[in-house]
């Protein structure tokens, strides 16, 4: 595929990583992800900001997604600058130089029957 989908500035306006889960660890572990498709000739560098209710935003977290590849990024597994905050609202914007695709996913594993929800994030038209 040749042709670039996506955009290049997305937002996820919900997020939120439990404390805790039920079930093995990591495949159990509550997390929120970021799945990025990138369906381009070219790596995509992405920055990922993070916006709290009671405090300035955290960020950039860098990552690259290489060529006509795909990354699901666990938001626990973000470091640097700083770790996401547990039992915490959030919500993110994610920009890239080229132009990519974002689904947001989310396991609630608090309780035995765990929860999993995914959507499109929202795609920001500039």
């Amino acid at each position: 595929m040749k042709k670039e989908i996506g955009h290049k500035v997305w937002a996820i306006a919900e997020g939120y990583i439990p404390s805790y889960g039920n079930g093995p660890e990591p495949a159990f572990t509550s997390h929120e992800t970021a799945c990025i498709l990138n369906t381009s000739e070219q790596d995509a560098h992405i920055e990922i900001f993070i916006y709290f209710e009671d405090r300035e935003p955290v960020g950039p977290y860098k990552v690259t997604v290489p060529a006509k590849r795909t990354k699901h990024l666990r938001f626990n597994d973000l470091q640097d600058p700083e770790p996401i905050p547990r039992d915490t609202d959030y919500a993110s914007t994610i920009t890239s130089d080229v132009p990519v695709v974002v689904q947001h996913t989310r396991l609630d594993s608090r309780q035995a029957e765990n929860a999993l929800i995914s959507t499109l994030a929202y795609p920001v038209i500039n």
